[in-house]
């Protein structure tokens, strides 16, 4: 495999572990061999890790099975999904979750990976809609365009918001980057 074939959210098999790419920038300088700057995640520690590929390192992409799966509860640090199909019900542990368990709410459908019948990670939809459960009013006299304030959202996620949103509202927010995408009617 070259570092070509690395991109987000690729998993590799590197040192008899499997990691998720993070983050993923291809760098390419004169007359020097294409190198992959990584943020890996161990998908079963959670650990993260700065690493540098470059094209004879020993690393393989890996090709996972996916799964329809529903969200059902949290227990201590263990999140517990239901396969859709079998109804088998499968847990894993909130670094191995990373971010994404600020998104999570009760019933929703995500999609699980699977490498060689062991569930091994959760892959979020880009995007989730999530309701305003505390936010500031906005000030009269706030017009300056593009202006944003705090607000928390039903799971506890904290993201900033336009002047308009209110207690109650239900918006989108981008499970990528953790932005305002926009408000949703409900």
């Amino acid at each position: 495999m070259g570092v070509s074939d690395i991109g987000r959210g690729a998993i590799l098999e590197w040192e008899g572990e499997l990691w998720s790419v993070e983050d993923y920038t291809h760098m390419k300088k004169a007359q020097r061999r294409p190198v992959a700057q990584c943020k890996l995640r161990n998908i079963k520690t959670g650990k993260v890790l700065p690493m540098n590929f470059i094209d004879n390192d020993p690393f393989k992409v890996v090709h996972m099975e996916g799964r329809k799966l529903q969200y059902l509860f949290k227990d201590g640090s263990l999140y517990t999904f239901m396969d859709i199909e079998t109804y088998d019900q499968l847990s894993l542990n909130e670094e191995q979750l990373g971010d994404l368990k600020q998104y999570l709410k009760n019933n929703m459908e995500v999609q699980g990976l699977f490498y060689n019948d062991e569930f091994v990670k959760v892959d979020a939809p880009n995007s989730v809609e999530l309701q305003v459960s505390k936010t500031d009013p906005g000030v009269r006299g706030d017009t300056v365009s593009n202006v944003m304030k705090p607000a928390t959202l039903e799971t506890g996620l904290q993201v900033k918001v336009p002047l308009f949103i209110k207690a109650g509202d239900w918006i989108k927010v981008d499970t990528r980057s953790g932005e305002y995408v926009e408000r949703v009617n409900r």
